[in-house]
């Protein structure tokens, strides 16, 4: 069995910072945004066309929302990774159509391939269906998105770029509760779904350890359209605050839904992953709304600017956080790629497992690590809806 710990503390491959960022700015013209870089000067080019697995949904609910932002990252870092020239990435993308069944049958097929890693798997239920077909068969299953607590643990060959709930919730209620000083709150979440369940339960023990008292906990099923007997019932009972875990679709309903049965604005709306997705959808609703965030648009991170110019201009919108997630997830893959200089699941994973400080678009630093479990380690965003725009908390 491999190591994460073992190898975690091996020596680390350090990355020089001030030559990165000197680097980043005279390549700025060429619209090169991240380095794969290594002090190991025997590193070189592999010459060979290496091809990637990307799962995403292109069809059904989550498309929307987070397949096509996904995709998008997915192929700009890809553009410019491949421009560097130390490796040339090739993909497979397969739909999974919004399910698990989906899922599982886009990774199996992928595994047929004989690629050495996959990237994408969005959503945590498909995530925890999914990745066990891919360990099994020793092939890397990297989830750009998916950040229910545990799943990474399920083998040494899943990671993940999102903050996982158990890392990301417990630094959040610490700035939004120091700041808003709520005491009493009450919790709604989707109780078939594996995030939303799971953000919901490490919401309420990270609560009532830091003495906050949960009032009322409201559940809906995935799909549900009409929440106000729900909203209705946690009014009742006068919380400081609302936390939502959910999927997308549902957040924005739960959002607009807030006005619509009269949530007074003395109850803070907090949203763990809140995008502006879901803020343009809910409308007015939304303003006032904070969410737990991974990455900004207006972020000094390194390169993050850079990405932001090259995304709107190659597709002419401004880029969503699953899609600057997918983007830096590339990154980290080739870098690994090309630390181990092979493109063998195994070598790849060994790397990756030793990944720590490198430089992407997340967070405020944009230092990227893992966990010894395959988590990803960076500092988190807090940000508040101001006049229809995610601003920074203050």
């Amino acid at each position: 069995m491999f190591d994460r710990t073992r190898h975690a503390t091996r020596k680390r491959a350090r990355i020089d910072f001030l030559a990165y960022v000197l680097l980043v700015i005279s390549l700025a013209s060429c619209d090169k945004v991240l380095l794969i870089m290594s002090d190991d000067e025997d590193t070189h080019m592999i010459t060979e066309d290496i091809p990637i697995g990307v799962v995403v949904a292109l069809t059904g609910k989550h498309a929307e929302p987070y397949g096509f932002p996904m995709q998008r990252g997915f192929e700009l870092a890809r553009e410019e990774i491949n421009n560097l020239g130390d490796v040339n990435l090739t993909f497979i993308t397969v739909d999974d159509q919004s399910s698990v069944d989906g899922a599982k049958e886009a990774v199996r097929h992928l595994v047929d391939q004989d690629v050495s890693a996959i990237v994408g798997l969005a959503i945590s239920t498909h995530l925890k269906e999914a990745a066990p077909i891919a360990q099994q068969n020793r092939i890397i299953a990297f989830s750009s998105v998916s950040s229910a607590a545990g799943l990474s643990a399920i083998g040494d060959f899943i990671f993940r770029t999102s903050l996982a709930t158990n890392i990301s919730i417990p630094s959040g209620l610490t700035a939004t509760q120091q700041n808003l000083g709520y005491k009493k709150v009450a919790l709604i979440y989707d109780e078939i779904d594996v995030y939303s369940k799971n953000s919901n339960e490490v919401l309420r023990r990270a609560l009532e350890a830091i003495g906050v008292e949960v009032l009322i906990m409201e559940t809906f099923r995935t799909g549900d359209t009409d929440l106000s007997r729900q909203l209705t019932n946690i009014v009742a009972t006068k919380p400081d605050a609302l936390f939502i875990s959910a999927l997308s679709q549902e957040i924005a309903q739960i959002i607009a839904q807030t006005s619509e049965v009269g949530v007074p604005d003395s109850i803070d709306i907090i949203v763990p992953d809140l995008t502006m997705n879901e803020v343009q959808k809910a409308g007015d609703a939304a303003e006032g709304a904070i969410g737990f965030i991974g990455w900004s648009a207006t972020s000094d991170a390194p390169g993050n600017q850079s990405f932001v110019q090259n995304y709107r201009a190659k597709y002419g919108i401004q880029p969503e956080p699953w899609a600057a997630q997918s983007y830096a997830t590339l990154y980290v893959l080739a870098n690994a790629i090309k630390m181990a200089q092979s493109t063998d699941a195994a070598a790849i994973r060994d790397a990756l497992a030793q990944t720590q400080d490198f430089p992407t678009i997340l967070g405020k630093s944009g230092a990227f690590s893992f966990n010894p479990d395959g988590d990803a380690l960076y500092d988190q965003i807090i940000m508040v809806v101001k006049d229809g725009e995610l601003q920074f908390f203050e």
